[in-house]
């Protein structure tokens, strides 16, 4: 079955190119010229990733994902302006998956889709549970099979790629990975993403812990080195 991506920019020629790059490769898509058009649409008929620019009318990137995450995890792409370092940092904070810097290659954008739709299939595969499916490391709880994290018996809403990064780092407890070691498991190999958009997400989840235990610190930071779970 085609997977449906839903393009939000209120770039015409974006969405238009975009769009028949991503049907030729057997994607369904919707299109959205505003945020407020995109995020009514993707509330209303939920699509397997989102890919949303960052600077728009009426309601702007930033705003219809702070939006979407109070009730869905879809995985999401912003795109954003080579000059607007800021904006991507702040972006994968409030929870996007990934970024793409414009002017971009079709060809990249439609690498990261690819790598994301696999990990959020595989997350949501509905097959009988199975013991390797399941870890459990002192409070916390996670569950592939329901793409479940918990911490002392509380759920703590992750996107796909903090539940990888936070399943990659509970598996062995007490070793560093680098981050170029979190970047290739989260994100595939021969997929190029900066180094500090794996301290982002580390930091939004770090958040989303405390939220749920304001006495968490299971995650160290090695600084100069990467992170680890503590044993």
């Amino acid at each position: 079955m085609a997977q449906n991506v839903a393009l939000i920019d209120d770039d015409r020629n974006i969405l238009t190119s975009v769009s028949m790059a991503l049907e030729a490769e057997g994607l369904k898509v919707k299109t959205y010229n505003d945020g407020e058009e995109g995020l009514k649409g993707v509330t209303e008929t939920p699509p397997d990733l989102v890919v949303l620019d960052i600077k728009m009318p009426r309601m702007d990137g930033m705003e219809v994902l702070t939006k979407l995450r109070e009730t869905s995890s879809i995985p999401v792409i912003f795109l954003t302006s080579k000059d607007d370092e800021v904006d991507e940092i702040v972006g994968l904070r409030m929870g996007a998956d990934d970024y793409i810097t414009k002017p971009f290659s079709q060809r990249l954008l439609i690498e990261r889709i690819r790598a994301l739709l696999r990990r959020q299939e595989l997350s949501q595969k509905k097959e009988e549970p199975k013991a390797e499916q399941k870890i459990v490391r002192g409070d916390l709880g996670l569950d592939d099979s329901r793409h479940l994290c918990t911490w002392k018996g509380r759920p703590v809403n992750l996107t796909v790629t903090e539940y990888l990064l936070v399943k990659v780092l509970a598996q062995r407890p007490g070793h560093v990975k680098n981050r170029d070691q979190l970047i290739d498991m989260a994100y595939g190999e021969n997929i190029y993403v900066d180094d500090r958009t794996i301290d982002s997400h580390i930091k939004r989840v770090r958040k989303k812990f405390k939220a749920v235990d304001d006495d968490f610190d299971q995650i160290e930071t090695l600084y100069g080195v990467g992170y680890r779970y503590k044993e």
